[in-house]
């Protein structure tokens, strides 16, 4: 911190963050001095995950993940308030709030930003909703949008490595214009949620550099181009003019001051500063003091999203982007990640896990997830005898390919619960550590893994992600890593710092080689990754695409 912006900051003010995730929004309260987190609320979505029907019974397709944004304003008005008020902080000690979300998370929007899924027309209609990042239904249009990228030479293309993902902007958006053309017109703004929330709060549409660089396709300056676009759809043409292209606010960076109506909702002053949107795995980076190349942050929750900045540039195959001061300016920030992590463990205990173990779990006072880890931690390496693919929610890196599905080899009429359940754990680590040799054999060098999310409590996963990754890895000394990412850059944004590293190395906590390789063990799950890149290939490179006939199969019979 210089010291002029230092004498005008008082001892005592606090920023807010506001995390909002897949499933509920978190506030956090903290001391802008040095990072200390006073008090949190969360608030869960009412409606949740609309994967199945939209909230007036109509049904959904497979692979459709929606949200309703009215329960993004409810995490205003309830956490905010009641983080505030456990604090003990008084409103007029705040000087800022940020704010980060899940992304690709998209909406359309009317020019004043109302949400087409507000108006009562089109409460039936699911491309009204909000697509969350999750919404893998536009698979079709990415891989039209990555092989006329290649065909065409596109110089962009090789920043995402090689492939785009059905998850981001414009493959969303197509697949609105080709589905329900009448809503693409009526759209005026094709918005990141992380966007749309910022507008609410200041009032101040801006759209921000991690989501347009990231998700947006926005490189050097510009969009893919009006004939590119064309080419794709003649209706796509002018999307980027008509509905994308908006002033492009920088991380940290004062988006504007907190309107009269977002106060009320809070309970914070008018007029504080309102910071740039930002992406939940992004805004945890500096939060985990990630600040130099060669620190990776994973951080893991339902999915997994892996960051890291570095001075070098590289074409990382599978990457989901590489943007120039994306994540901290003046380094390349790399972005890659998996879509199914959390998720695919409360998949397995949703629908796997029996009654028998649920008593015995309920007599030891466990949950069902600390009762298989519990049973799986006495497993040596490779007892189980299985292996499993990490794709039940497709994979994001570095195959890129949300039609790709789970797998699971090995089992026989004496597989346990546990065993599948450590296997999945295994799973995941070898997802990450796929990605991590991605980038060290690209150039970027990976030399130590840092973890956050809500998955860190749990000491089995971290120590196989060190065996299985090799590398020593750190935990993130905050329960709210995202929102206490975002508190920082509203410190920045007030002007309580003059940059985030700063306000990173105040804020941000760490605890470094929390979990250590062991030799034996990582020898032994040598053999296990060799067995998982095997079907990794055979599966996920076109040697066998059962998994895509499967999904073919299955799209007919639902329709």
């Amino acid at each position: 911190m210089n010291a002029e912006l230092e004498e005008a900051t008082p001892p005592h003010t606090y920023v807010i963050g506001v995390d909002f995730g897949t499933l509920s929004g978190r506030a956090v309260v903290v001391r802008v001095s040095d990072g200390t987190e006073l008090a949190a609320a969360e608030h869960p979505y009412r409606h949740a995950v609309l994967d199945r029907a939209l909230p007036d019974g109509t049904p959904l397709p497979p692979d459709w993940a929606l949200q309703v944004p009215t329960d993004y304003l409810d995490v205003l008005r309830t956490a905010v308030p009641e983080a505030l008020v456990r604090s003990g902080v008084l409103p007029e000690q705040v000087i800022g709030i940020g704010t980060d979300f899940t992304a690709c998370t998209m909406l359309p929007v009317l020019a004043d930003g109302t949400p087409l899924c507000d108006l009562p027309e089109f409460t039936g209609r699911p491309h009204a909703y909000v697509k969350l990042w999750r919404h893998h239904a536009a698979q079709a249009q990415a891989d039209r949008i990555t092989a006329l990228a290649d065909e065409r030479k596109e110089p962009w293309l090789k920043r995402y490595g090689g492939k785009i993902s059905s998850e981001w902007e414009f493959a969303k958006a197509l697949q609105l214009l080709e589905e329900d053309p009448e809503l693409y017109e009526l759209t005026d703004r094709w918005i990141e949620a992380a966007d749309w929330i910022v507008w609410r709060l200041s009032g101040t549409y801006l759209r921000n550099a991690c989501t347009a660089g990231y998700k947006g396709q926005y490189q050097d300056g510009g969009y893919p181009s009006a004939d590119y676009l064309a080419a794709l759809n003649p209706g796509f043409a002018d999307f980027v003019t008509d509905k994308l292209e908006h002033p492009i606010g920088q991380l940290g960076g004062l988006a504007g001051r907190l309107t009269a109506e977002a106060a009320q909702w809070t309970g914070l002053p008018e007029g504080i500063a309102v910071c740039v949107g930002n992406v939940d795995a992004h805004v945890t980076a500096p939060a985990a003091t990630a600040v130099e190349p060669g620190r990776m942050v994973a951080i893991m929750g339902t999915s997994t999203c892996h960051v890291m900045s570095s001075d070098q540039w590289a074409e990382v195959p599978g990457m989901c982007g590489v943007v120039d001061g994306g994540i901290l300016p003046g380094l390349w920030g790399y972005e890659a990640g998996q879509s199914g992590v959390g998720d695919i463990f409360g998949w397995f205990v949703r629908t796997a896990f029996p009654t028998s173990y649920a008593e015995e779990a309920a007599t030891l006072g466990r949950d069902a997830h600390e009762h298989l880890t519990a049973l799986a931690a006495d497993q040596k390496v490779g007892e189980h005898g299985l292996i499993a693919l990490d794709w039940q929610s497709g994979n994001r890196s570095v195959l890129v390919d949300h039609d790709l599905s789970g797998l699971l080899v090995g089992l026989t009429l004496s597989t346990r619960p546990e065993d599948v359940y450590r296997a999945l754990l295994e799973a995941t680590a070898f997802g990450t550590r796929t990605i991590i040799e991605a980038f060290e054999t690209s150039g970027v060098p990976v030399r130590e893994l840092i973890v956050a999310g809500g998955l860190t409590k749990n000491a089995l996963l971290m120590q196989i992600y060190a065996d299985v990754t090799r590398l020593p890895l750190g935990v993130i000394d905050s329960a709210q890593g995202p929102a206490l990412g975002a508190a920082m850059h509203a410190a920045v944004a007030a002007r309580a710092y003059s940059d985030i590293r700063g306000a990173a190395r105040a804020m941000g906590k760490a605890r470094p080689a929390v979990y250590l390789p062991d030799p034996d063990r990582a020898a032994d799950y040598d053999r296990l990754y060799a067995e998982y890149r095997l079907l990794h290939d055979y599966f996920g490179r076109g040697t066998n695409e059962v998994m895509h006939r499967l999904r073919r199969i299955r799209a007919q019979a639902s329709a």
